[in-house]
């Protein structure tokens, strides 16, 4: 049974979600002259944003425009990423005051690394615009021609004339992007794809031995996985493996292509075998691993995996996983509103007035900057279009 609520509010537009695309959104709201509220489940803003630059804010890449477009699965964000892509992302940190630098992979970060430099001179920005936020607000569906929402002081209703969803995925629940949006949308008739994990590791059950090996990278590494080779890091874990390497063949690997590790991708067959028989007789495989080049936790993925004939494994080295760590673990999902759900502008067909960016549509790219600019892109994209559809209500 519900409470009973107040008159439903009426601005101009609502944003439902705060991380970066619904505050891209909102921006572009408040630029078209209309009154927004932000309405945020959690008790603070962008906290999956905030997460990701703990370790440093990879805002976007410093490639090509159609090298780049080629990283994203589909074309479903596609005019949005040709309209904001990773020039326009540089030069809107800029003017937020945040100098960026481009590391030696391409990858552009802020001067001050973290993402809470950026997020509190945007919430600033935002807040001189006219933009409200409010904080404990979870968004509970459609009642009486408004969207309704649980609060800490009771049921709200909000009746704007157009509203942007920017809900996220379903993957790091703790931080908002819980998925629960799903049924709600789905009883409007808005078709969508089922959640996969994207960017996710792998478990692997491991041999006692291994243990004293977890939390250590392995690197230099190529891996393969359906075509593809990627040379990259990752992380032997207590849970399995993790890290860049690992999410860069993800999707090959969660649609059923074997992972294989090329453990000395710079020396070929023949480089390897001869090195070998220089060495001394009667010398013990690990000291034999190690003068190769391996280091230990690489020389123990070896022992761990292919002890019977570890060096012909050295190039090809079979992983035997038990597939895709759980979804809500996972840095980013495949899946979600479905292209034929959406209009060019991200409007839902099934529900006029209200679009979506973001996470909550079915994309999928590589961690990182790619993520970010995505999410950034759709919700400018949606946000402009919802604000030309609000001009023409008032019109």
């Amino acid at each position: 049974m519900h409470s009973v609520a107040p008159p439903p509010e009426t601005p101009d537009a609502l944003v439902v979600g705060a991380g970066p695309a619904g505050l891209m959104a909102a921006e572009e709201l408040a630029r078209a002259g209309l009154s927004v509220l932000v309405a945020e489940a959690k008790p603070s803003p962008a906290r999956k944003f905030l997460m990701a630059g703990k370790s440093g804010l990879n805002l976007t890449m410093d490639e090509s425009a159609a090298l780049f477009a080629s990283r994203y699965d589909g074309d479903l964000i596609a005019p949005a990423l040709a309209d904001f892509g990773p020039a326009e992302v540089i030069a809107w940190a800029r003017d937020l005051g945040q100098e960026v630098f481009t590391g030696s992979s391409g990858r552009v970060f802020p001067v001050a690394m973290k993402g809470s430099p950026l997020l509190r001179a945007w919430l600033a920005r935002l807040a001189g615009q006219g933009v409200e936020l409010r904080p404990g607000w979870r968004w509970c569906g459609w009642r009486e021609g408004a969207l309704a929402f649980d609060t800490s002081a009771g049921a709200r209703l909000v009746r704007p004339r157009v509203t942007v969803l920017a809900l996220g995925g379903a993957s790091w629940a703790r931080l908002g992007s819980d998925g629960a949006w799903v049924p709600l949308l789905a009883a409007r008739g808005v078709g969508l794809a089922p959640w996969k994990p994207a960017n996710m590791g792998l478990r692997v059950d491991w041999s006692a031995h291994m243990a004293r090996h977890f939390g250590q990278p392995v690197k230099g590494a190529a891996l393969l996985a359906g075509g593809l080779r990627h040379r990259g890091e990752f992380v032997v874990s207590a849970r399995g493996l993790e890290g860049g390497g690992i999410y860069a063949v993800s999707r090959p690997v969660r649609e059923g292509a074997a992972l294989v590790l090329d453990l000395l991708p710079d020396l070929d067959e023949a480089a390897i075998v001869a090195r070998l028989a220089r060495m001394r007789p009667g010398e013990s495989t690990a000291n034999r691993l190690r003068k190769l080049g391996l280091a230990p936790v690489a020389a123990a993925l070896v022992m761990e995996w292919a002890r019977e004939a570890p060096f012909a494994a050295l190039k090809s080295l079979a992983v035997p996983h038990r597939g895709p760590r759980p979804l809500d673990e996972a840095i980013s999902v495949a899946g979600g509103i479905t292209r034929e759900s959406l209009t060019e502008g991200l409007e839902l067909r099934a529900v006029p007035g209200v679009f979506a960016a973001g996470e909550m549509l079915d994309w999928e790219a590589p961690t990182g900057g790619y993520l970010l600019t995505g999410c950034l892109a759709t919700g400018r994209w949606a946000g402009r279009r919802a604000g030309r559809a609000a001009a023409a209500r008032l019109a």
